[in-house]
């Protein structure tokens, strides 16, 4: 997996670009799309985005993938590639186009992003802060896939904040990335009723694969661009934060009451949108 773009390798990034912008019909040209995720749960959006890629009538196709260095993992510690990693790898992705960089702000790794000429990225759950000249980019923005309902559960834990204020709506927002925490114009979000038995880590999945379609479906007006003049401005005084859970917090007390207690055991062993 690319770490940077040296000289070497200019030439199959402009390849692949010319590539990725080849004619779907007569005169039109495909967009290129860079995803940005690392857990599970971002894979599994990267698997649908590679499927409608795919189509004859698709009018984008992705260009690379962006995800978290390999970490050492199991009792041996062994370097293993996050789930994005793995997927795009088992689908057969350019191992050459999966960048891995420790920090999105890397000039070796801006200056890789950029030959590649992405006219949109998409992130879910990618964990790491974009900068100014990353979102410069792509010309047709940064989208992120952000499990809540804008404004509210801004932040790493979305889903297990609101499980432990035991909401019972949620919900994922499509929204445009802008450099303060997930406080970008929100292109449009599903709802979904929150049953009192369920957990984090399976809610967090359902609400991925929510986005997912929400996205696909969503796409062509990110691409022509109508989606900038829909898109909503949130209302930044009925933002609430949903910082990532510590240690201390996963401790039950039985001094508390039962409604809370219920809370924390929704929480399980749930991944973070920055895990």
């Amino acid at each position: 997996m690319a770490r940077y773009s040296p000289p070497s390798l200019r030439c199959f990034f402009r390849c692949a670009a010319s590539s990725a912008s080849r004619a779907v019909g007569s005169g039109t040209r495909k967009k290129n799309l860079v995803f940005l995720g690392s857990p599970q749960v971002a894979a599994s959006v990267l698997d649908k985005l590679l499927g409608a890629s795919g189509s004859p009538e698709s009018a984008f196709q992705v260009a690379a993938v962006v995800t978290q260095p390999p970490a050492a993992k199991n009792r041996g510690r062994k370097l293993m590639p996050s789930a994005v990693a793995q997927l795009a790898l088992d689908r057969g992705f350019p191992e050459e186009l999966i960048f891995t960089p420790e920090r999105a702000r890397e000039e070796s790794f801006l200056s890789a992003l950029k030959e590649v000429e992405p006219d949109v990225c998409i992130t879910a759950a990618y964990g790491n802060i974009l900068p100014q000249k990353f979102l410069d980019i792509p010309s047709c923005g940064t989208v992120n896939i952000h499990p809540s309902l804008l404004p509210l559960y801004r932040g790493a834990a979305p889903v297990q904040r609101a499980l432990q204020d035991g909401v019972a709506e949620t919900g994922v927002s499509l929204a445009y990335t802008v450099r303060a925490l997930d406080a970008g114009p929100v292109i449009a979000c599903e709802r979904f009723s929150v049953d009192e038995c369920i957990k984090a880590p399976e809610l967090l999945s359902m609400l991925f694969h929510l986005g997912s379609k929400l996205l696909i479906n969503e796409l062509p007006s990110i691409l022509d661009g109508s989606a900038k003049d829909k898109a909503q401005p949130q209302d930044d005084s009925k933002a609430t934060l949903a910082p990532k859970l510590n240690s201390e917090e996963s401790w039950l007390s039985f001094d508390e009451e039962a409604k809370v207690l219920h809370n924390k055991d929704g929480l399980g062993r749930a991944q973070s949108c920055n895990s």
